[in-house]
């Protein structure tokens, strides 16, 4: 069920987003070469303890899922393009990282993720990365009451496509509020003019998501990571935003 906030349900969501932004802007400070990814989940994990908030990850079991997730944080490096089930892993120079995390504050959630590259960079990492956040940045223009879901869609897939990459539309965003998926489902790509109406009071998460290679994806055998077919690197990005009577809201912007 698609689900309307009031206007003082949408500022009751700020906080969630304030504090998921910080958290993402301390472990991007964090993700260094020879960190382990075990100790960047720990971080959040301390940082949600100090804040009374409630993870959304360590319990969560989908249809997708072999297991409850059991950490707080997806780290997915290189080839893992999304879902990274942090585990005892050393970051290496060189390294792609993409983090997703999402929290409930005061019962609220707020969803993002976001791609860095660990010392050295590669250019077609950093320009993977950069498609990443310019496809999210023409989905959040999109956003706007009257307008449809398939523009949000359709100006991601855009930008994903003019750049060289092909689009996956098994995962996209969602509807956020009292949990962290809802209805609708943003696919990545899509056809304008078309879809849901938005209105204010709609909150999802957009959340562009490209590998270098392939559009398609396999499962690790840790039932959760999710990998590129052809071993290229993959980077995302994501922010948790609100439809209102003017501007898009993006609760988790990053100073």
């Amino acid at each position: 069920m698609i689900e309307i906030k009031t206007p003082a349900e949408v500022e009751a969501m700020r906080p969630a987003g304030r504090f998921v932004a910080s958290v993402l802007t301390a472990l991007e400070h964090a993700a260094e070469v020879g960190v382990n990814l075990l100790d960047l989940d720990a971080l959040a994990h301390q940082m949600i303890r100090d804040a009374g908030a409630t993870s959304c990850y360590i319990d969560y079991h989908p249809s997708f899922g072999a297991s409850p997730f059991g950490k707080v944080l997806c780290t997915s490096v290189n080839d893992a393009v999304l879902h990274g089930l942090p585990h005892d892993y050393r970051l290496k120079d060189g390294d792609l990282l993409s983090v997703d995390f999402a929290v409930a504050v005061d019962g609220w959630v707020s969803d993002s993720a976001l791609s860095v590259v660990v010392g050295t960079p590669r250019e077609e990492d950093l320009r993977l990365i950069e498609t990443t956040q310019q496809a999210l940045a023409a989905g959040i223009e999109q956003a706007r009451a009257g307008n449809k879901l398939g523009d949000i869609s359709a100006a991601i897939g855009e930008v994903s496509r003019a750049a060289g990459y092909a689009v996956n539309t098994q995962f996209g965003g969602h509807g956020v509020g009292r949990e962290m998926h809802g209805d609708p489902h943003v696919a990545n790509d899509g056809r304008k003019g078309r879809g849901l109406r938005l209105q204010p009071g709609l909150v999802i998460a957009i959340e562009p998501w490209l590998m270098r290679g392939t559009d398609r994806i396999f499962t690790d055998p840790d039932g959760w990571t999710l990998r590129s077919a052809d071993g290229s690197r993959g980077a995302h990005s994501e922010h948790t935003i609100a439809i209102t009577d003017g501007e898009p809201v993006v609760f988790t912007a990053r100073d």
